[in-house]
């Protein structure tokens, strides 16, 4: 069975009901699409892409007797960017007539980029349309650093209160425009096969990414967006984080592939910031840092705005080549509830789910309500990480981050609530299964493990399992807890652990069944 999760004016993507991380559990099969072969794959969510507006659509596959009927949304006007001038030979600039489609195209239109290559400067997405990249459609970002302006990291109105405009690692940061945003839009639809791509590889932001004054732009910045939807896009060679969603909600995306190479300083593949209501389902990551990191801000945005990551489900991804798979933090400090990650694949990443937090994020810095199930890790070095020491910030290196003396409960205190990991298969491990290493005086409240399998590579290397002062090296080494409250094993099982299972030191309870 299959069922359809979103439909566009020219486009639709569906999602098969099964157990299987990612991939569909038999292999490639082909979509027929009334009755007419569209196309082929072999994961748990497809797409069609090239239909027509307000048109009724029957979607079947040859490996299920399954059927889906659906009907394309209507669209009130269709602009070419061809036809407004734009040459897409990759070398003309593009932006004005790009620009000049998006403002426009009226509520309900389409915003039409054929294949080729257009050469643009940043672009301002607009309310109420639906931008589509065909198939060999490519937005290429300039790469000389001055066509992109800077943005203040505040304004302030007339009633005194701020707004932040920019931001850079969760504080306000005056940042260099991003090649594609906007601020405060709302029914937005990205659409099609086609690539936004940053060029950072062929500029020199990623020659010197530390110590500036104007943070690098973001491959995609939305900034008090709501109601977004990416889907089938290629987005890659950002210049930073390749999607940025600020203080945004009610965002989905679809099928869409996130590409930066693993030398790519900071290139994380989707940061979703202080936002609610996240859908990430049957994307690929594949990126030079992590592939999804869920952030709320550091402590003056998190004391300030106190505005948790809420509501956030991943499904059918696939994450591979990145530092952490899915990171929490360290940027937290709104909170982060409410995460549900399944039926994913994790691949040749350091860490599976990283999460970073330190003392100091403050009393917002919650992260609770956080369940990772059926999921299928590969290669990945250490699968599970929960880091409360994590040395980041000008401070990071102090005796305040790193002391294993109790410290006061205060108004910088973080929490790392209940965390729930079930039916989750790890493969040639190489540093140890798991590191859970929690405040002295905050300790992690409860981790469950249920139904896990750790194996480990017969020729493993040591490796950190987490960024944090004075931690050795491990190799095929066990589940290290250190100030947790509770922890329940049940069904855990080892091959090629080398020692002790179970590393423990201060764990207020220990269950194991």
């Amino acid at each position: 069975m299959f069922k359809k999760l979103f439909a566009s004016c020219t486009s639709a993507c569906f999602e098969f009901d099964n157990d299987t991380p990612y991939r569909y559990p038999h292999g490639k099969y082909t979509v027929f699409l009334n009755g007419v072969k569209a196309g082929e794959a072999d994961t748990n969510v497809f797409s069609v892409f090239g239909l027509e507006p307000s048109s009724e659509y029957v979607v079947t596959v040859s490996c299920d007797e399954c059927t889906v009927r659906f009907k394309t949304e209507g669209q009130t006007a269709l602009v070419n960017v061809r036809e407004l001038g734009a040459k897409g030979d990759g070398k003309s600039d593009d932006t004005y007539f790009v620009q000049m489609a998006i403002d426009s195209c009226p509520a309900g239109g389409r915003v039409l980029i054929p294949a080729g290559t257009y050469f643009v400067r940043p672009i301002v997405l607009a309310s109420d349309i639906t931008i589509e990249l065909e198939k060999g459609a490519t937005l290429l970002g300039s790469t000389v650093e001055e066509d992109y302006p800077y943005i203040p990291a505040r304004r302030y109105n007339a009633d005194g209160s701020e707004e932040v405009l920019a931001s850079w690692e969760g504080d306000p940061f005056d940042c260099h425009q991003s090649l594609v945003s906007a601020y405060g839009k709302k029914n937005i639809k990205i659409i099609g096969e086609g690539t936004i791509n940053g060029n950072a590889d062929k500029s020199t932001w990623w020659a010197t990414p530390k110590g500036r004054k104007v943070a690098r732009p973001r491959l995609v910045f939305l900034n008090k967006c709501e109601n977004v939807v990416f889907h089938g896009v290629t987005c890659k060679n950002s210049a930073a984080w390749n999607l940025h969603p600020f203080f945004s909600k009610n965002l989905r995306f679809y099928d869409i592939k996130v590409q930066n190479p693993y030398t790519g300083p900071n290139t994380d593949g989707l940061d979703p910031e202080s936002c609610d209501k996240v859908d990430i389902v049957g994307c690929t990551f594949s990126v030079g840092d992590d592939c999804v990191a869920i952030k709320s801000g550091k402590v003056y945005m998190g004391m300030t705005y106190k505005t948790p990551a809420n509501r956030h489900t991943l499904r059918n991804d696939l994450f591979q080549d990145g530092h952490g798979a899915i990171v929490l933090g360290s940027e937290m400090s709104g909170g982060i509830t409410n995460l549900t990650v399944s039926q994913c694949l994790f691949r040749h990443t350091d860490r599976g789910l990283r999460i970073k937090t330190r003392r100091g994020r403050g009393k917002n810095a919650i992260i609770d309500g956080v369940v990772f199930e059926n999921i299928k890790m590969e290669n990945v070095i250490t699968p599970l990480v929960i880091n409360m020491y994590y040395f980041c910030d000008p401070d990071g290196h102090t005796e305040f981050v790193w002391s294993r003396k109790p410290h006061p409960v205060d108004d910088g205190t973080p929490y790392m609530g209940k965390f729930h990991f079930k039916d989750i298969d790890c493969e040639d491990c190489e540093c140890m299964c798991a590191y859970f290493d929690g405040l002295v005086e905050q300790p992690i409240e409860e981790i469950t493990i249920e139904n896990v399998h750790f194996g480990f590579k017969k020729d493993a290397k040591p490796f950190k399992p987490a960024m944090l002062e004075f931690v050795r090296d491990y190799c095929k080494e066990g589940i290290y807890i250190d100030n947790v409250n509770k922890v329940v094993l049940r069904n855990v099982t080892f091959d090629g652990v080398e020692g002790d299972h179970i590393i423990e030191k201060n764990c207020g309870e220990l269950i194991i069944e």
